[in-house]
């Protein structure tokens, strides 16, 4: 969507609260949602995410403490962030993701605490990080086959992410979010069988367009936009139906009339939607990135720990934010350009 004419003064209207000024960029966009990385570790290697040479490792001195992680989330929640989803690398292979959960539930106007997993450690401590406060799930999974699972991840590990997709909804969780990155000539023709997923169970199976990043060899060939990917299910399913989104949501959904989930298109590259974008993310060793394809850091973590008091920090991010650009690269420059590698990110 593209943001309302008059810009500002018809947004504010809009908020009878006060956002913070600090997290709303030039362009009227209200940041209250923050993702942090726990780690950079992985226990997969996704082709897609990381190079297969893998990827040099931060020395953990240099990442962030879970106390410094509490403490730079109980500034963004203080300035308005309501929702906080925890990605890594793989950050239940972080070994106080459950107390990070915990401390971060503290957070009086926090509203979500989600995360992005693999599924692998998944059945095992889900039950604590329910209990620790985690509130909303999204596994990733490619494939439902299982030695193409082993060919995408160079890893083993497929039944076990699906046991904990079926711990997920067992636990009460809906929908458990499950990401999908569609790749031509890798998982294109499994479209339809992810689809059929969502009959019997409480999912949202999110069809993730291909994107460039940092040595996963992105190529326009392997990209399989939304257009396409709906027109294939419409074939088997011409009674799907678009759902209502919310504003800010990166997700067009669609649902197949009386299956229990649904599914959602990711549209990154095909139809971005970076007008309503209201997300920031800290990387696993510190950095604030306004968005997701820039290549522009500041890192949060050195004016931490030179002692910077909280309005110093919040001075810092709210520059970093107002520098925000208008809209991320087209998907050919995007591909040209130096970032990290999403395992980074």
């Amino acid at each position: 969507q593209e943001l309302q004419s008059s810009g500002r003064g018809r947004f504010l209207l809009e908020r009878a609260a006060p956002f913070s000024a600090f997290l709303t960029d030039s362009f009227g966009r209200q940041h209250n949602y923050l993702r942090i990385s726990l780690t950079e570790k992985c226990n997969l290697r996704c082709q897609y995410c990381m190079p297969e040479e893998g990827v040099q490792l931060t020395p953990k001195s240099e990442l962030l403490t879970a106390q410094e992680i509490i403490t730079l989330a109980r500034l963004f929640v203080k300035e308005g962030v309501e929702k906080i989803r925890l990605t890594g690398g793989e950050p239940l292979i972080r070994p106080d993701v459950v107390d990070i959960v915990g401390q971060l539930y503290k957070l009086e106007g926090l509203k979500t605490i989600a995360v992005t997993t693999n599924g692998i450690n998944l059945v095992r401590l889900l039950p604590r990080l329910k209990e620790a406060g985690l509130n909303a799930i999204n596994i990733s999974l490619d494939t439902l086959v299982p030695a193409k699972f082993e060919f995408i991840v160079r890893r083993k590990g497929f039944h076990k992410v699906m046991e904990g997709i079926h711990k997920a909804t067992e636990l009460g969780y809906r929908p458990v979010k499950v990401n999908c990155v569609v790749m031509r000539g890798f998982n294109e023709d499994e479209l339809l069988g992810f689809v059929d997923f969502t009959k019997d169970l409480p999912l949202d199976v999110r069809f993730i367009e291909y994107m460039p990043f940092d040595g996963n060899k992105w190529n326009f060939k392997k990209m399989v936009s939304y257009k396409e990917m709906l027109d294939t299910i419409k074939q088997q399913w011409p009674e799907l139906e678009k759902l209502p989104c919310e504003t800010s949501s990166t997700a067009k959904s669609y649902k197949v009339p009386h299956f229990q989930g649904q599914i959602s298109f990711i549209t990154s590259m095909s139809e971005h939607f970076c007008g309503s974008c209201n997300r920031l993310r800290i990387t696993a060793d510190g950095n604030l990135k306004v968005c997701l394809f820039g290549n522009s850091e500041v890192s949060l973590r050195d004016h931490l720990r030179s002692g910077a008091s909280e309005e110093e920090l919040v001075q810092i991010i709210g520059a970093a934010v107002s520098r925000k650009k208008k809209q991320h690269a087209g998907m050919f420059n995007i591909s040209q350009m130096k970032n990290r590698p999403m395992i980074l990110i």
